[in-house]
């Protein structure tokens, strides 16, 4: 039974779309009309609907038939930015070029994109959020989920652009653009160029194989000024772990080279007086280090929870200033991961690009994090943690922090579901405007407040 309603939704689907790209807005009119007179025109003795609904089909068949005749050699490119933004439209350039001796006018262009139908074993195993909230009829046909996957699958949504009046042999560029639906890669396969018949009712389509792939950032909220008190921390290595945007080298003393030496350190005055080579030997510095923890712990596959988490860790890598500091991202995925920008070690864009590839931790509990976080907190000036729940494990972290006098912001989002009941701050009790909770829906709205 869930095979042939996963084949029947499937198949429908396909259709759904192969009708809303052949047909025309006013071939839709017309195939409406034709539905309607056949079911008046049933009775051809009390009605003479029949006659018209004859007229339509004829009209309709004509338009169908002349889309076979539509011959034309076409060539595009497609010149991508380098990433997007998930919600946020996003504008490229696709030149198009008439590889023909004729003139071609009336075409339009549509993007395709990957195929967002879920396979039979997704659809069985995946289960939408608030399933658990339908009737019985509708959890047993399963519609809904499929609507849900769909939505989750679907990358990015962009309507047709009309090209302009295509001379022989010649090239033009379009501006196109589509909307990103998530953060993550969008699979972009090829080009459907289109032509309505002469009466404007049905498209005839070629398609031009164009794959490519496009990041896509995690949205991103506007944020106040965030300042996490703290003081400056010793880092191992100092400056040659980092630029000297900022602070300068303090000079310690001369000694002699040893294999390794970077050349810009070698004395060269000394070297001349002494004949041998001579380095300037410096302090290491101490400079703030922020950790921003993201948590990936959750049971299912899709979260809306943990979308939020990633726009709000998103939202602070771009915040907060990392030129006069470092910034270490750690979160679990396959394997715990740690990754640091600021102060010419990397840029927030690679940040974005990473946070963008995030995906849920299933297998593993939260007490997997807190060794890495724990290895680096000799290092770090404050801690901001965007929690996707509050238990124990979350709590007696926050704790480990507090005791060694780590300042820490805590954010937990939650679904609005049960309120803010069972929120009890626990080790953040002393520092209330420490510890938030933010509602998927609202999370802009508690951001303002902190």
């Amino acid at each position: 039974m869930k095979k042939i309603l996963y084949n029947t939704f499937r198949l429908t689907y396909t259709v759904k779309k192969w009708f809303g790209r052949r047909f025309t807005t006013s071939g839709q009119v017309v195939l409406l009309c034709l539905a309607a007179s056949a079911f008046v025109g049933l009775d051809t003795k009390q009605t003479m609907a029949y006659q018209a609904f004859t007229f339509l089909l004829a009209i309709v068949v004509i338009a169908m038939v002349s889309s076979l005749f539509f011959r034309c050699r076409l060539s595009a490119v497609r010149i991508l930015p380098r990433f997007g933004t998930a919600g946020v439209k996003l504008a490229y350039r696709i030149g198009v070029k008439n590889q023909t001796g004729k003139i071609q006018k009336g075409l339009k262009v549509f993007e395709n994109f990957k195929d967002p139908c879920p396979n039979f074993k997704e659809f069985i195993e995946t289960p939408e959020p608030a399933e658990k909230k339908r009737n019985l009829f509708d959890r047993a046909f399963g519609y809904y989920r499929w609507l849900w996957l769909i939505s989750k699958k679907q990358q990015a949504v962009t309507q047709a652009v009309t090209i302009p009046l295509l001379q022989p042999n010649s090239e033009i560029e379009i501006l196109i653009e589509i909307t990103p639906s998530h953060r993550g890669v969008v699979n972009l396969t090829g080009l459907t160029i289109a032509r309505p018949d002469p009466f404007g009712f049905f498209n005839a389509c070629m398609n031009v194989s164009l794959p490519q792939a496009l990041l896509i950032l995690p949205k991103r909220y506007d944020m106040p000024p965030v300042g996490l008190s703290g003081n400056r921390r010793y880092q191992s290595g100092g400056v040659a772990l980092a630029s000297t945007v900022g602070d300068s080298e303090e000079f310690v003393s001369m000694r002699d080279y040893r294999p390794g030496d970077p050349l810009r350190k070698i004395h060269w005055k000394s070297w001349a007086k002494i004949g041998k080579p001579v380095v300037k030997e410096y302090q290491d510095e101490f400079f703030v280090r922020h950790a921003l923890i993201l948590d990936t712990f959750q049971k299912t596959e899709h979260s809306q929870v943990l979308e939020e988490a990633v726009s709000i860790a998103a939202s602070f890598a771009c915040e907060i200033q990392t030129q006069e500091s470092l910034l270490d991202l750690m979160f679990v995925g396959l394997e715990a991961y740690c990754f640091t920008s600021g102060r010419g070690l990397a840029h927030t864009d690679k940040m974005l690009e990473i946070l963008a590839a995030v995906v849920g931790c299933r297998d593993k509990s939260f007490d997997y994090l807190t060794p890495v976080v724990i290895s680096r907190a000799s290092m770090l000036s404050g801690c901001i943690c965007v929690f996707l729940s509050w238990d124990e494990e979350r709590r007696k972290l926050i704790g480990y922090l507090n005791a060694l006098g780590i300042p820490v912001l805590v954010l937990v989002i939650t679904d609005g579901a049960g309120g803010s009941d069972g929120y009890d701050p626990g080790p953040m009790l002393d520092k209330p405007e420490n510890f938030h909770l933010l509602t998927s829906g609202k999370i802009q709205e508690g951001l303002m407040e902190l």
